[in-house]
């Protein structure tokens, strides 16, 4: 009779969660990743109270760090090296590169270290691993967001007070997917080297070097159309970041490389490059705590 109830007992009873190996690499759980969107919130919240929490001038860093570079890209690439811009205000030109690059670049540089940084974290409770990456992502967007309206008060200020040759056009409405794109590249890329540094710590060492390469292998301070060598002029556009800060540069300053076939290349190379990533990730965050 005892061992009947306890047998009933345990039929009645529901389960909320359920704990079970993965059987295969493509077996993700996005539900899963839905569910703890809290989290994913919190994080994003973290992220953002805490980057300037102890500065002085705090989230005004945000519009300095901008100003002071495009400064100095005037100075250097504008004014010593004589680097054309297409007839474009130097301002403008470099505020959009830099806009773009920054963006890319914190996000790829950030979740690359996902599971080095919160080894502790991870090694304490569960949630899933894909939440602390996409957090980097989506913070970064605050960041990007108060950039690229720096860059639009710059751009009204010339439309309504120079005569510079600047036209936005139709290609203007492909930002929202221009931004996506460059996030979901950053992810890509992140995650990967993420879940490959956790055995070869070395390649965090090369990251910040392959990173300074990749934004000289991108139009941000200088325009493709500079680029006399056609070898070299597709091999740039290979870069999948060349489509996206070209296109950008086109659709609001009316100067730029606007061939679609680099936008096509770019979402296949991403959506390439997301499912390597995610796969990779999915499958070494099972064993990670081993070697971090």
């Amino acid at each position: 009779m005892r061992s009947c109830a306890l047998q009933t007992q345990y039929m009645e009873e529901k389960w909320t969660t359920e704990i079970r190996p993965k059987t295969s690499l493509l077996d993700i759980d996005w539900k899963e990743l839905w569910r703890y969107r809290d989290l994913l919130t919190l994080f994003v919240k973290r992220n953002i109270i805490t980057q300037y929490k102890q500065t002085i001038l705090g989230p005004l860093w945000y519009l300095i760090q901008p100003l002071l570079t495009t400064v100095m890209y005037m100075i250097v690439f504008g004014g010593i090296a004589r680097i054309s811009t297409d007839g474009i205000p130097q301002p403008l030109f470099y505020l959009a590169g830099i806009a773009f690059w920054q963006y890319f670049s914190d996000c790829l540089n950030k979740t690359s270290n996902t599971f080095v940084i919160n080894a502790g974290i991870f090694g304490k409770v569960y949630f899933p691993r894909m939440v602390v990456p996409l957090s980097d992502v989506l913070s970064n967007l605050v960041r990007f967001g108060i950039q690229f309206a720096l860059f639009l008060v710059v751009y009204l200020g010339y439309l309504l007070f120079s005569d510079a040759p600047i036209h936005a056009n139709g290609y203007a409405l492909l930002f929202p997917l221009l931004v996506m794109m460059e996030a979901c590249l950053a992810l890509g890329f992140g995650i990967l080297f993420s879940s490959m540094t956790t055995k070869y710590r070395d390649l965090q060492l090369l990251l910040s070097f392959f990173v300074q390469l990749w934004m000289y292998a991108t139009p941000i301070i200088y325009p493709l159309s500079t680029i006399s060598n056609p070898k070299l002029q597709i091999v740039m556009q290979l870069n999948p970041l060349t489509g996206i800060v070209e296109f950008f540069k086109y659709g609001f300053l009316g100067a730029g490389c606007h061939d679609w076939w680099m936008l096509g290349y770019g979402l296949a190379f991403i959506a390439v490059l997301m499912f390597v990533g995610v796969v990779v990730f999915n499958r070494v965050q099972r064993s990670f705590m081993d070697t971090v």
